[in-house]
């Protein structure tokens, strides 16, 4: 992690962020300022930051750390603590952030005027800012598309021992299983889980990269993983990931259905901001239309707002029906979704 007058680094982020929100609010607010707690890296939001205090003159400072750390920490701090705004990735931590009381909702038409309905909050308590998808990943040559259909299928007996996916305490799989629930019921998905795991090549292990790694390593023939940790292998410079990664393809599942699985990053305001305009400010310029060309150009995301720039690389893998879930029904279902994953032996 590269250090930045913007980044205070997890080993250090209590001590460091008593200190850089030390001002009193009055003071804060006269300098136009916005304190942000960001699960997303450095790298994929701070140019967007700088180019927002470029254009505004407002400054961001922003802690960054695993989304699970920064929910505890806000409810810890509660009415104290000194952020206004959270960035999160997925709708189920977005969904656990309201639910544990640490966020309010942000009173903005900008916001509900850019993003579809299914795509933030119900009450406005979180807006996503970009969109990702996780489609079926297949190698070329060892896998025929026209056998591939549905996430449904992937549990037929020809995939056996030719799966790769990660764990199932990760948020990305239990928000896909929970999107399942939603389409097909407890019942039919938790055998549809059950399936899934007797057709996995390995016990899960590592992130979305491991899974592409390793399918292009002879390991499996399909993974399941976010397009954008493709994008970042293809585009690393690093000639073995770009090897892994151009050796599979992406396939679009559920076409004919109700599309592929799809989820967002997004950001909410904290039930203490002290700089609400500010806040709001900085969460209008994320859905503007810099910065949604640069999630899709730059992270490999989706663009949230309809009809937003998309890059080449994006556009290479084709258009694609995505599932039209109100996605705070994946929080909701969460629960349930890692209850049915433990029942089907997904490690």
């Amino acid at each position: 992690m590269k250090p930045s007058s913007y980044l205070i680094s997890s080993i250090t982020g209590g001590i460091a962020a008593a200190l850089l929100f030390a001002l009193p609010p009055s003071v804060a607010a006269a300098e136009e300022e916005v304190n942000l707690y960001s699960a997303r890296k450095e790298e994929l939001i701070k140019p967007l930051l700088d180019r927002f205090t470029e254009q505004t003159g407002i400054k961001v400072n922003m802690v960054t750390d695993k989304a699970e750390t920064l929910l505890k920490r806000l409810e810890s701090e509660g009415i104290n603590s000194p952020a206004d705004l959270l960035v999160t990735v997925d709708a189920g931590n977005l969904y656990r952030a309201k639910a544990a009381g640490v966020t309010q909702p942000i009173d903005s038409d900008v916001l509900i005027e850019a993003i579809p309905e299914a795509y933030r909050d119900p009450e406005g308590h979180w807006f996503g800012l970009s969109l990702r998808a996780r489609p079926i990943l297949y190698v070329e040559g060892k896998v025929d598309p026209t056998s591939l259909t549905t996430y449904e299928a992937l549990a037929e007996p020809q995939w056996k021992g030719r799966i790769c996916i990660r764990s199932s305490d990760n948020v990305y799989n239990q928000s896909m299983v929970a999107s399942m629930i939603a389409a097909d019921g407890v019942e039919a998905t938790e055998a549809w889980a059950k399936g899934l795991v007797a057709n996995m090549a390995r016990p899960p292990k590592g992130g979305d990269r491991d899974q592409i790694a390793a399918a292009a390593a002879g390991q499996c023939d399909i993974a399941i993983a976010n397009t954008y940790y493709l994008a970042g292998m293809l585009s690393s410079g690093d000639p073995s990931q770009m090897s892994a990664a151009e050796a599979v393809r992406v396939f679009w599942p559920n076409q004919d259905g109700r599309g592929a699985h799809v989820n967002v990053s997004g950001i909410a305001m904290t039930g203490a901001a002290k700089n609400k305009e500010a806040a709001i400010k900085l969460a209008e310029f994320l859905v503007g239309p810099e910065s949604q060309a640069w999630y899709a150009e730059v992270n490999g995301e989706y663009p949230v707002v309809p009809d937003a720039q998309v890059s080449d690389l994006l556009r290479s893998w084709g258009d694609f029906k995505a599932d039209d879930i109100q996605l705070s029904k994946l929080g909701e279902l969460g629960p349930d979704a890692v209850r049915l994953m433990d029942r089907a032996g997904w490690k």
